[in-house]
């Protein structure tokens, strides 16, 4: 190869360079950079040759090396001066090599002269102007590359420009191709933007005499080309190329050559606009020639200026795309010419753009507005003396109809000219009217506008949202504008149009009467509200705290600061009653506040608020006549409407002047919308108000108003066809009728109930009932009769709450009743779709409370139309229209549980009025039926109602006198069913009924209020079993049910209560009648002594009987019999279910289930079944066919039914006793019986479901019973976590596999041992004998069984070890390939078990697991693989006596096994030989550390093994040998970094490692280095890898002398080759490994 390998692998990697794969050629390529870096004269010369021998190499590959080259010219920064001048001389030939233009390669080159260049500019110019000569056009990138030195080596190249110029202005006409105009264009350009830099940093330049008139005739001869010829190229790359190129020369240019070229370049340019789509290089030059314009003072300038604005004002104007970063540059490049313009022709500018503001055009507009938001910012000394200009020329503009995009930048000028200082001028008041304008949109638009796709829409929200910050960041940053805004924006709280915009106004007003002085306020030429307007307005909009952007809590502050201008008497009350009233909404939102709490709050604080101020009746006045004109403004906003009628009316309760009371009033009534329900309850509310302090006015001026005109209308008969007017006077007379309601109920008693019936009802009853033609006609408005039910409550509730002390009878009570009860009767049952049933019974339940009780049959008739006509309606979802909305289905469903609740109440109305057994019995006639019915809703809505009466029964029970709850059995009977109920709320509604039954029994039989019973309080622990559905829990709790009632229910009630129940029995809902049955049967249990009822009839007919039950918990009286059968007749039993169908029917398997019940019984039948299971053969062994030789095992039918049985008896919980006394039995018989049914068919027999052998194999898996019959037997022993372990190891599916049957049984083992281990001695004695028997199925089962138990703690504690061994010793010789495995794997386990016997045993155990590993009927090495492990786990407790004389040999063993192609060996080979290092330090210490050296290659390859079992094992062997090495730093080394779970940089660890090798051991280095040259023909990639990497860093760290032991020849030309290897990743290890090879 050489001596001089730097070159070598040099060449080496340039010639594998181009790889296909692109992360190898990377890697190649750094590592000749890394080469490079550390000998740049070596690498770079190579890759001259190399380029230079090879002419036919590719383009691409030469591209390549070359950008190599550029890399390590550029780190490397210095070169020797003859290396330097061979690559520049390279460089420039392959620049020019070829007259096509190649980019990729000749881009190479003129970047590897550039960067040669920063240090040799000298050299590289000599050789670049060789190909640069005056006359003859010089190939592209000569000139590309002068132009990129530039710029590249500003101070260098410089001086060099004024010749270049010269040679370059004659070739300029000379180029042709556009091409080649790009490049001279771009390198001017790039000359250009050099000298200016220079020029700008004379300081630092090496000649500071240079100055631009230096190359200011070279500059304009070139720009004349460029512009005048050039331009014009239909090339657009080349035009941008000028146009940046003119920018940076129009700076150099003579300044008359430029104030010349103006009126044709400024034009020039902007036309480009038209042929370009990206035009931010456009742009950037017009604003550079404008500098340099503007900079030179030119006059030519200003002509130019019209055409120049308004081509610059069309490009701002057009669509800005914010996701092009380009075009955003672009369009701050425009602004920035605005700017530039700004300071010469700051009138001329001002003036063109409010010219543009006039123009209706949404696009000009903008584009204007954003021009003057940037001057505000960017030219503020220049508009100092044009602000008012400015602003005159936007108050035009916002009196026009302009778009939301227009009023956004106009928003955002207006926020800009705050900030400095233009609204406090004249027409600043129209700018901040505009931005509170905007704050008002509406919203929430009834109607959303279609969407667009627009990037740029404004839409409402978004404007209103920018405006509202506006409007606080001015009233709370910008500290001048406090005196423009206050108290500017009091203005604009009373204006309609600005009621939405009272938020953000409020906030701010609040804000600025904090900071400012608000008592002194002049309303002087201003048009303030006043102070009753402003608390009206504030109050008001306060109501409704959360909408309008949530403007309550802004008001509230804004009142609290203002109190003393609305009156000085109110900061003191206002300061106790307002901050809890914001906080109040602070702590709420719209879904969670109590809206009518609230807006009693908010009269309250009124009514409070005129207490303070008394003294002024004047003032007092005027707010009455405030509150009266505000009236119209809130026609289209009900909810506020109404409120501000009860504000009214609370005003006119405090005043004392009747004159204004009776004026005010009439006011009130005429302004009513009638129509609106909302305005109806609001001003009625004000009217029962104003009655509190004015009766008699009150009345009169509602006599009056029923008497007006508002009432009259022309009789006809067809009065039915209704028009408008019509049915506004039946709104109106709503709206009378309700106030004299509300009027009762608020009005003195003492002065109201004496005239009620006179002076209210009938007036409402005239009212209701009109005349046509004399005629009485009843009217059919649904507002009229909610309005006369509401009365009649409002009516009934002021004569209750006063019955004692002014008691009156009401004698139109009876008469009013029954006139409610025919609505209800009309409503319709099919829906409910109208508040009547609602109202009506709620009419009802008020009117019963008042004086002359009704009779019972009025009240039958009554609970019987009020529950028809409730409990009738369909549920919610079926009667729902399809065109429903959500909010109008969530109305309907309040609608229903309002009504709901109605009838409740009006239930408990009743009893309370007949509080006894025969009130509740009449009460629970009603009820009856519809709790028995099929439908879940009338169930649910029946018996949650059952529950509220009878809660309220017992709440007002009073008893006096002993009485007899004769009815409690009935009651209970109907109800118990209903605990098990499919509806949940039934379930619980049932319970409490039947608690609270409990609990009026006690009352009854003479206990306490207070008596707590242990029984009833029993029952209350049942809910949260009543919360499931499963059956389990349900019976229980029926069955804790039935224990309470047996003890709480007197004698007399247990014959009534039985019936009910069987009724219950045939309930059409299951559970229903499970519960019954449940019930039944405890009641029987526990009460039957009493009764005169039998047992079981006929035994020979149980079966049958059980085929018929269909109900489960019906079943338990039968299955009851069958355990006294059983135990009289145990054979004759046995073998009559033993003869029953495989597999058994359901009834077969309940009676087995049920011998299980007595522990003395199950344990005489599981003995006999195991007997008979043990003796009897388990399979028969036949020929398939007579064709085939393979042997099938079929079951036979007596073992399998008993297994089956064992199974069925043993699923019964309360067979756990029984198993835990036979325990050894059951398992080892059960556990060997699945051993022996792996594989095994169902037999063929008579008696089998099924005539084909098919479906025996399907309906009966003969070891899935078997493993089913362990299982159940486990299940039942209690051991959780034994069958956890099971479950969650997959140990089930395992033991049913032929394949892995030994892993479930080793699974089991495992979990015996650990959780189970009392009976685990009597197990291990049954089953030792199986280990010789004659089935080969027992034989692996105990082998797998015992292999596990030996690594457990138990089998030492329970001495059972040797028993243990000495089992699997013998089975190391069995026929069978499995049994073997399993015992060495046993064996092998003992140190884990019972290490303490380990050495009593060493001989044996290491024989056999020596055995294992030369095992020659082991094609798959599971065998070697198991006996390493164990040799593994034994070495580590074997004395070193034990070993020595073998040490080596074991070594030798086990070595071939670290290069196996299965991971498992490699690890367990690994692991073994760092087991041994414990041994390695005695007698055989010298040979066992040849062994060490040998193989400490593999295992530091191996140590990045693609396994990660093997790199654990690797690390494990190195820890281990460490210490035995006599290094102290490797030894430190591998203790530190291959902790096993610790992440191993394995690049940096072999690196370090390597350094230390060589240090302690340098007479080994040969050998190792050629030990892993060895492996570079390993199978596996990964490993040749690393032995690339691993020779890498030996060969890398040596030093010369040591360098001279190594055949450097043989390992580098191995590197080299493996570059060639077929894998990428071998091929990058390859590149890596040579560039660490940079010292040789």
């Amino acid at each position: 190869m050489g001596s001089n390998y730097i070159e070598a692998f040099s060449v080496a990697l340039i010639d594998a360079a181009l790889d296909k794969d692109e992360a190898v050629g990377r890697e190649i390529a750094r590592s000749l950079q890394i080469l490079g870096s550390h000998n740049p004269g070596l690498v770079l010369q190579a890759c001259h040759r190399y380029l230079t021998q090879q002419t036919k190499l590719s383009a691409v590959h030469r591209a390549v090396v070359l950008r190599c080259m550029e890399t390590i010219v550029k780190e490397v920064g210095k070169l020797e001066l003859d290396v330097a001048r061979k690559v520049i001389a390279l460089a420039s030939a392959e620049l020019t090599r070829s007259k096509d233009v190649l980019p990729q390669w000749q881009g190479a080159a003129s970047r590897l002269l550039v960067a040669l260049g920063c240090s040799f500019i000298n050299e590289v110019m000599e050789e670049v102007l060789h190909k640069f000569q005056p006359g003859i056009l010089p190939h592209i990138y000569v000139v590309i590359t002068l132009g990129t030195l530039a710029t590249a080596n500003v101070y260098g190249m410089v001086p060099f420009l004024t010749a270049i110029l010269a040679t370059m202005l004659p070739m300029l006409p000379m180029a042709k191709q556009d091409s080649m105009k790009l490049a001279f264009t771009t390198a001017l350009g790039h000359f250009s933007e050099s000298i200016l830099e220079y020029l700008a940093n004379l300081d630092k330049a090496p000649d500071p005499t240079v100055r631009k008139d230096t190359f200011s005739a070279e500059i304009y001869a070139s720009y004349d080309v460029l512009f005048n010829a050039w331009l014009q190229n239909k090339d657009p790359k080349l035009r941008i190329s000028v146009v940046e190129a003119v920018g940076q020369m129009s700076h150099l240019m003579p300044p008359d050559k430029l104030e010349e070229q103006l009126p044709r370049l400024i034009p020039g340019i902007l036309n480009l606009y038209r042929k370009h789509t990206e035009q931010f290089h456009i742009t950037q030059s017009l604003c550079q020639v404008l500098d340099a314009a503007v900079e030179s003072g030119s006059r030519v300038l200003e002509t130019q200026i019209d055409s120049l604005l308004n081509g610059l004002h069309l490009q701002v104007c057009a669509p800005l795309d914010y996701n092009n970063h380009l075009a955003i540059k672009n369009h701050n490049e425009l602004l920035r010419c605005f700017t530039v313009l700004a300071f010469p022709y700051t009138d001329r500018l001002i003036a063109f753009l409010l010219q543009k503001l006039e123009v209706h055009n949404e696009r000009v507009r903008i584009g204007a507005l954003s021009v003057v938001k940037h001057l505000v910012n960017s030219a503020s000394t220049q508009l100092e003396n044009k602000k008012l200009l400015i602003l005159s020329g936007l108050k035009l503009m916002i009196q026009d109809n302009n778009s939301y995009k227009v009023k956004w930048m106009l928003a955002q000028v207006i926020s800009t000219m705050a900030h400095h200082e233009y609204l406090q001028l004249e027409g600043g008041d129209m700018m901040v009217e505009f931005i509170i304008r905007h704050c008002s949109l509406p919203c929430n638009p009834e109607t959303p506008k279609p969407r667009t796709y627009d990037p740029e829409e404004v839409t409402e929200e978004n404007l209103r949202d920018m405006c509202d910050n506006i409007l606080t960041l001015l009233s709370t940053t910008v500290k001048p504008m406090q005196e423009v805004l206050w108290p500017y924006l009091l203005e604009f709280v009373m204006p309609l149009q600005y009621l939405n915009a009272l938020g953000p106004v409020c906030s701010s007003l609040g804000h600025l009467a904090a900071n400012c002085n608000p008592v002194q306020l002049s309303y002087e030429g201003r048009d303030l509200p006043t102070p009753q307007a402003l608390l009206t307005r504030l109050l008001v909009v306060s109501s409704f705290p959360y909408r309008g952007r949530g403007r309550g809590p802004p008001a509230l502050r804004l009142l609290h600061v203002a109190a003393s201008i609305v009156h000085p008497r109110l900061a003191d009350t206002w300061d106790k009653q307002l901050p809890p009233l914001i906080q109040c909404l602070e702590e709420n939102s719209e879904e969670s506040l109590a809206q009518r709490q609230w807006e009693d709050k908010l009269l309250l604080l009124l009514s409070q608020s005129l207490d303070a101020i008394c003294l002024d009746e004047t003032w007092i006045c005027q707010l009455s006549q405030e509150m009266i004109r505000q009236l119209p403004q809130y026609n289209g906003l009900p909810h506020e409407k109404g409120f501000l009628y009860k504000c009214a009316g609370v005003v006119l309760r405090q005043m004392n002047n009747v004159d204004v009371v009776r004026k005010q009033l009439r006011e009130l009534l005429q302004r009513v919308q009638h129509a609106d329900a909302l305005e109806r309850e609001g001003v009625a509310v004000g009217v029962g108000f104003c009655a509190t302090t004015h009766l008699d006015i009150t009345l009169s001026k509602l006599d009056d108003y029923g008497r007006s005109d508002v009432f009259k209308k022309s009789p006809s008969l067809f009065h039915i066809l209704k028009d408008k007017s019509d049915i506004d006077v039946e709104r109106a007379r709503s709206t009378l009728i309700l106030c004299y309601g509300y009027l009762t109920l608020h009005a003195p008693a003492d002065q109201i109930l004496a005239r009620v019936e006179k002076d209210v009802v009938k007036p409402v009853l005239s009212h209701f009932n009109t005349k046509v033609l004399g005629i009485k006609v009843e009217t059919k408005d649904l507002t009229i009769k909610l309005s006369l039910m509401k009365t009649l409550t409002l009516i009934a509730r002021a004569i209750h709450a006063n019955k004692k002390t002014h008691p009156y009878i009401f004698t139109q009570k009876g008469e009013l009743l029954l006139f409610l009860q025919d609505w209800i009767r009309a409503e319709p049952t099919d829906e409910l779709r109208t508040p009547i049933r609602l109202h009506a019974i709620t009419t009802c339940t008020h009117l019963l409370k008042l004086e002359l009780p009704l009779g019972p049959v009025e009240i039958f008739e009554l609970i019987k139309v009020s529950i028809n006509g409730v409990f009738g309606l369909p549920p919610l979802a079926t009667d729902q229209d399809k065109d429903e909305s959500a909010v109008e289905l969530k109305e309907r469903e309040v609608l229903y549980m309002e009504t709901l609740s109605a009838l409740q109440d009006l239930l408990k109305q009743i009893l309370i009025q007949d509080l006894c057994p025969d009130g509740l019995a009449m009460v629970f006639k009603h009820l009856e039926g519809w709790i028995t019915s099929p439908k879940a809703a009338n169930r649910e809505r029946s018996v949650v109602t059952a529950s509220k009466v009878l809660a309220f029964y017992l709440e007002k029970l009073n008893v006096r006198t002993m009485v007899t709850f004769h009815n409690l059995g009935l009651l209970i009977g109907r109800l118990v069913p209903r605990c098990t109920d499919p509806v949940e709320s039934v379930r619980r509604a049932a319970l409490d009924s039947l608690l609270t039954l409990l609990c009026i029994q006690q009352r009854y039989a003479g206990f306490a209020h207070d008596h707590r019973d242990e029984s009833v309080d029993q029952l209350r622990t049942l809910y949260h079993i009543l919360d499931r559905t499963d059956s389990q829990s349900l019976y229980r709790a029926c069955s804790d049910i039935g224990q309470v009632i047996a003890k709480c229910l007197p004698q007399g009630q247990l014959h009534p209560l039985l019936l009910l129940l069987f009724e219950g029995l045939l309930d059409p809902h299951p559970n229903c009648s499970s519960a019954a049955s449940v019930v039944i049967n405890t009641l029987v249990r526990i009460r039957g002594s009493s009764l005169s009822e039998q047992v079981p009839k006929l035994l020979s007919l149980l079966h049958t009987q059980l085929v018929s039950i269909t109900q489960e918990k019906v079943k338990g009286s039968v299955l009851q019999t069958i355990s006294l059968l059983a135990s009289q007749n145990l054979e004759s039993v046995i073998s009559y279910l033993l003869a029953q169908p495989l597999p058994f029917d359901r009834p077969t398997g309940e009676m087995w289930r049920a011998l299980a019940v007595d522990t003395g019984l199950a344990r005489n039948v599981l003995e006999l079944l195991i007997d008979r299971l043990d003796k009897l053969l388990p399979y028969e062994e036949h020929r398939e066919s007579l064709l085939r030789k393979a042997v099938v095992r079929q079951a036979t039918m007596q073992p399998l039914a008993i297994t089956c049985a064992v199974t069925e008896l043993l699923s019964s919980p309360a067979s756990s006793l029984t198993v835990t006394l036979l325990h050894p039995l059951l398992f080892s018989s059960l556990l060997l019986r699945v051993g022996c049914t792996l594989g095994v068919r169902p037999p063929r027999d008579p008696h089998t479901r099924g005539s084909s052998p098919s479906r025996q194999h399907r309906t009966l898996d003969v070891c899935g019973c078997s493993v089913d019959a362990l299982r159940t037997m486990l299940v039942q022993s209690g051991n959780e976590e034994l069958l956890r372990m099971m479950r969650d190891e997959g140990g089930w599916e395992l033991m049913q596999s032929p394949d892995n049957h030994h892993q479930g049984v080793a699974v089991l083992a495992r979990a015996v041992a650990g959780t189970s281990t009392t009976h685990l001695g009597g197990v291990v004695g049954r089953l030792e004998p199986a280990l010789v028997g004659p089935y080969e199925g027992h034989r692996v089962t105990v082998a797998a069984f015992f292999g596990e138990l030996l690594a457990q703690r138990v089998s030492s504690d329970l001495l059972l070890t040797s028993a243990l061994v000495g089992g699997l010793l013998q089975s190391l010789v069995d026929p069978s390939p499995l049994v073997r495995q399993l015992s060495v794997r046993g064996l092998g386990n003992t140190p884990l078990g019972a290490a303490a016997q380990v050495h009593q045993f060493s001989t044996k155990l290491l024989s056999a697991m020596i055995t294992g590993v030369d095992e020659k009927d082991d094609p798959h090495d599971h065998i070697t693989l198991e006996a390493m492990s164990g040799l593994s786990q034994l070495l580590g407790h074997l004395q070193e006596a034990d070993v020595e004389p073998i040490l080596i040999n074991i070594v030798l063993r086990v070595r071939p096994f670290f290069e196996k192609d299965r991971d498992e060996v490699r690890a367990a080979a690994f692991t073994v030989f760092g087991n041994l290092s414990r041994f390695g330090d005695g007698k055989s210490k010298q040979d066992f550390m040849e062994q060490v050296h040998s193989s400490l290659v593999s295992l530091l390859l191996h140590l990045h093994d693609s396994n990660q079992d093997v790199v654990k094992a690797c690390k494990f062997a190195l820890r281990a040998i460490g210490p035995l090495m006599g290094s102290e730093n490797i030894s430190a080394m591998f203790r530190k970094h291959l902790l096993e779970e610790a992440t191993l940089y394995y690049g940096e660890f072999i690196n370090d490692l390597a350094k230390n090798m060589i240090i302690d051991f340098p007479e080994k280095i040969n050998f190792y280095i050629m030990g892993s040259v060895s492996f570079f023909k390993s199978t596996r990639p990964e490993i040749r890898g690393n032995a690339a990497m691993f020779t890498g860093f030996l060969l890398g760290n040596l030093s010369q002398i040591e360098l001279q032991s190594v055949s450097l020849e043989h390992v580098c030309g191995a590197i080299v080759m493996l570059l060639r290897d077929a894998v990428p990743g071998v091929r990058i290890k390859a590149a890596e490994a040579l560039s660490l090879l940079h010292e040789l």
